[in-house]
């Protein structure tokens, strides 16, 4: 059997048996591998671990009967976890709200947003009681705002302001503590989180690829997940995304633009008087 005939099969086997919750010696067996070596081949296969694998498919499950009306407790015993305390957890690590609030909807996150100057063109900044949530960059304020609707479907939001805000620009007028730290509210999944954590560890005036991404982040072989991750960054600038170029040292795309991108480097180079190298 190939690599890719064993991942094949052990996928297939967990999408058929996740509301047992098998354990890895399980899930390894049905690649025909250790358990050492199938959680080494899945992670550089799938960007994620067996682990992680198994929870995102009992999420959408649980998902899926909590949009159906079931309760929690209901939601957590069909899905195969042991109460809704795993059920809970798991929401809180992969969705960045409790099942309860993904019951109603999203419905009891209140978000604020504002629309606000920068440097590099007009932004908006979003915030729960938590942190941040969003921050882009636009051309169309209506479009920024609607996008905000979009990825909070039924949250109350609404045009405030927020002491969060006030960080964010106070990070765009450089006029911050070196120990200050911005408080960020992230919806995305564990191996988008890892990414999203290794792009705040790049130094201001500094670059990466998108290899060395994913080597920081402890997944050197998945690259192509790790660009998609960084595409996926919900928080521009403050979580630095534009440091990352390609490896032939080129900058490559940008969310928000490839000349935004440009402008951002050379400020943060300009500032720092670092010369612009990957190291």
């Amino acid at each position: 059997m190939t690599d890719y005939d064993r991942i094949a099969a052990a996928l297939a086997h967990i999408r058929a048996n996740f509301l047992q919750q098998p354990s890895l010696e399980q899930m390894a067996e049905a690649a025909h591998w250790s358990p050492f070596h199938f959680q080494r081949k899945f992670q550089e296969w799938a960007g994620v671990s067996p682990k992680k694998f198994l929870q995102y498919l009992s999420l959408a499950h649980a998902k899926n009967m909590l949009r159906q009306e079931a309760s929690v407790a209901e939601a957590a015993y069909e899905t195969g976890l042991s109460g809704t305390g795993r059920l809970h957890d798991l929401f809180v690590t992969l969705e960045a709200m409790t099942p309860g609030e993904y019951r109603h909807g999203g419905a009891a996150l209140a978000l604020k947003y504002e629309l606000a100057e920068s440097p590099f063109g007009p932004y908006l900044v979003a915030s729960t009681t938590k942190g941040i949530c969003k921050l882009s960059f636009f051309d169309d304020a209506n479009t920024a705002v609607a996008e905000l609707h979009q990825e909070w479907p039924n949250a109350a939001i609404r045009n405030a302001p927020s002491p969060y805000h006030d960080e964010a620009a106070r990070f765009f007028a450089r006029n911050f503590s070196p120990n200050e730290r911005l408080r960020l509210h992230l919806k995305g999944t564990a191996f988008q989180l890892k990414i999203w954590e290794a792009l705040l560890r790049i130094p201001e005036g500094q670059l990466r690829t998108y290899s060395q991404l994913a080597e920081a982040a402890e997944n050197g072989a998945a690259v192509r997940a790790a660009g998609t991750a960084i595409g996926a960054n919900p928080v521009g600038y403050l979580i630095p995304c534009h440091r990352v170029i390609r490896g032939t040292g080129e900058l490559g795309q940008y969310r928000w633009g490839a000349t935004r991108k440009a402008a951002l480097v050379g400020w943060e180079a300009a500032i720092t008087g670092v010369d612009l190298v990957v190291s």
